[in-house]
């Protein structure tokens, strides 16, 4: 599991006290954020053929692009360890400039049809001779991500494609959503509010952390 110390900064924290979301930001966390990736979190990041990847430059700017590429784009190592293949862009070399200015990412992983998505958090080396190039033909380079921290998102907002339907997890007009599956899982439940509990509640009690994941599977939210 990861650290404590530093997955959290200052003002998030800040905002989620603000927001009365302290207690469950570390329940979710403690739940969650592992420095390590997992044997279900591996499996899914093999089985992509499409990540999005963010880098910062040395100003402090961010960046997001998208990284396609065969099924298992992006390979994974060992438990602390991803490699994908720098591919020909527009010569720009926003996302490889500032992986060697800064050196770190963030990487999502998302499945448009289930839904389902898996985020890592790392510091970054690209290197133009590396093995691993084998495994991509084309490739001018391969990236190592080394991983700092890796955790299952909440798919409630991801909307299915190809453009099946839209979330029903947006809220509507009047800012009314349904209740997702993962406030009901037992070991949360002490760290919600009481309306919260309430509709855990009604829709049917709480569910462990195994069913949670089979709903995900399911594409059930």
């Amino acid at each position: 599991m990861a650290g404590s110390g530093g997955f959290y900064t200052e003002t998030q924290r800040r905002l989620q006290n603000e927001h009365g979301a302290g207690k469950l930001a570390e329940t979710v966390r403690n739940a969650i954020v592992w420095d390590v990736v997992e044997g279900p979190n591996a499996a899914f990041i093999e089985s992509r053929d499409f990540f999005f990847l963010s880098t910062v430059d040395g100003d402090g700017r961010p960046t997001v692009s998208y990284k396609g590429g065969p099924p298992g784009v992006c390979r994974v190592l060992d438990e602390k360890t991803l490699a994908f293949p720098a591919y020909d862009g527009n010569g720009m070399f926003l996302s490889l400039g500032n992986i060697a200015e800064t050196a770190k990412v963030g990487l999502l992983f998302i499945d448009l049809e289930t839904p389902n998505r898996v985020r890592v958090q790392g510091e970054a080396t690209l290197s133009p001779d590396d093995p691993e190039l084998e495994h991509f033909p084309g490739a001018i380079g391969i990236v190592r991500v080394a991983v700092e921290s890796c955790f299952l998102n909440c798919a409630r907002y991801i909307h299915k494609h190809t453009r099946v339907s839209a979330s029903p997890y947006v809220p509507d007009a009047d800012g009314v959503q349904p209740h997702p599956s993962w406030k009901r899982i037992d070991f949360v439940q002490g760290a919600l509010g009481d309306a919260d509990q309430a509709r855990t509640r009604d829709v049917g009690g709480t569910i462990t952390m195994d069913d949670y994941v089979d709903h995900l599977m399911k594409g059930e939210s």
